[in-house]
């Protein structure tokens, strides 16, 4: 996805050629467009919902293969989803059965 560089684009997006380009009269000039969000879930309920499985597997998930995706301070549990697929990915060497 690319986007075109005007008077409101951030120089730190520019990359020095798009700079000079810019700066020598060139108008448009394309600049790819990083997306940064994160998607988070919440609780166990969230792990449930992400991969589909009872309580119990959520909670094995939870404690074993996504172990790195999981921030926790007390109860409250907040899991990276793009993590947790890419790390469950790995561990079942196939992902996810959509």
């Amino acid at each position: 996805m690319t986007s075109i560089i005007n008077k409101d684009t951030p120089i730190a997006m520019l990359t020095v050629g798009q700079l000079m380009d810019f700066l020598n009269g060139e108008k448009k000039v394309d600049v790819p467009i990083v997306q940064t969000t994160t998607h988070y879930v919440y609780g166990l309920n969230g792990v449930k919902r992400l991969f589909n499985v009872s309580h119990a597997t959520a909670q094995r998930y939870k404690d074993t293969i996504i172990k790195d995706a999981v921030s926790q301070n007390g109860r409250k549990i907040i899991v990276d989803v793009e993590k947790a697929l890419e790390l469950f990915k790995q561990k079942s060497g196939k992902g996810l059965n959509k």
